[in-house]
């Protein structure tokens, strides 16, 4: 079906040899065929959601899979749709950001407004099955968003990039320190949010982005 269709031009150019690689039109004829008898999150339209509401981006933030329940996943990792009770790992980021930034907990966890202002909401893997968590791992996700982290860590300076956990800590080695502003901690999952919290990374990042004369974000 050639999902690169369904990403965002501005993107699309960038990524342009990656759409003619083996690893990548395996994955669209995987892709293809999971259509035809799965239901699959997010839904098509939405798959490219992370990269469509960011045009600039400031900060990376690296999640693992979308989720997997009915109505949850919009593209963006740790995100949710308005009308969905707030996941425990996200509760635990807005539980750090009201420490760290005295704000007031969120109603809503849909973080579209946060991509909007530069954040790259980027999962390892964009597509899952329903009810199957990892069920589109190692199918060619992992390399594109690879590429994608790559592509940023060269063309662009000064970004923040939050690795928080081992898996996001690994994907994120490709990218040149010298350049950008690596912030690591545990997970914000319960199994590990004791040393999640108080890592104080919001305000870090927003410090960061004003002393290289970019905005901070609203978090």
């Amino acid at each position: 079906m050639n999902i690169q269709t369904l990403l965002t031009p501005s993107w699309s150019k960038e990524l342009t040899a990656e759409f003619e690689k083996p690893y990548f039109q395996a994955l669209d004829a995987f892709f293809d065929e999971e259509l035809k008898t799965q239901m699959i999150y997010p839904p098509k339209s939405l798959i490219f959601n992370a990269f469509d509401k960011c045009t600039d981006v400031k900060v990376v933030i690296i999640g693992q899979d979308p989720y997997h329940g009915d109505g949850q996943a919009n593209g963006l990792c740790f995100s949710v749709n308005d009308d969905v009770k707030i996941p425990p790992s996200l509760k635990n980021i807005f539980k750090e950001i009201q420490s760290d930034l005295g704000k007031d907990m969120p109603t809503s966890g849909n973080l579209e407004r946060w991509a909007e202002q530069g954040v790259l909401l980027l999962n390892a893997i964009l597509t899952v099955r329903a009810s199957k968590a990892a069920s589109h791992r190692q199918k060619g996700w992992e390399q594109f968003t690879d590429a994608v982290i790559r592509l940023i860590s060269e063309k662009k300076d000064n970004v923040v990039f939050l690795l928080w956990g081992k898996y996001a800590q690994q994907k994120g080695e490709i990218v040149d320190e010298d350049k950008h502003l690596i912030l690591k901690s545990a997970h914000p999952s319960p199994l590990s949010a004791k040393h999640f919290f108080g890592n104080r990374h919001f305000s870090q990042t927003n410090q960061y982005l004003q002393q290289c004369s970019k905005e901070p974000i609203d978090w």
